[in-house]
């Protein structure tokens, strides 16, 4: 499985960016999953910032909570991360990841790395 996530730049405070992580080597929706956003900034350690499985359930934290949506479209194999207001505490590396065959269980499951298998590289937002 290889993940692949776009649509990190540079924005001011205040601003939107979506964050799509194509997949590849799985079919979103042909087996139970769970697929999570994770951010990492400098020096501090890589943390949720929320969950889709496959029957719907989102979890975000709460540092993004009512700024941010995730969803996915299958028929592009595509998850996406919406996060709006940002501010400059949201500079960080994204990642996506996914771990298939299984949901994504409880909130606290849903935002621990230590749940993904599958991760892509990263990209990279940049707040100021």
């Amino acid at each position: 499985v290889q993940m692949v996530e776009s649509g990190g730049g540079s924005v001011q405070a205040g601003e939107s960016l979506r964050l799509s992580c194509v997949v590849s080597g799985y079919t979103i929706n042909s087996d139970i999953y769970c697929m999570g956003w994770f951010r990492q900034a400098p020096g501090k350690e890589r943390e949720g910032v929320g969950s889709l499985d496959s029957d719907g359930g989102t979890v975000r934290a709460d540092s993004v909570m009512g700024r941010a949506t995730i969803s996915q479209d299958s028929a592009k194999n595509t998850l996406y991360l919406q996060l709006n207001s940002l501010k400059p505490e949201d500079t960080a590396v994204y990642y996506c990841a996914a771990t298939f065959g299984n949901r994504c269980g409880s909130r606290s499951s849903a935002l621990d790395y230590n749940e993904y298998l599958s991760w892509g590289r990263g990209t990279q937002v940049t707040v100021s």
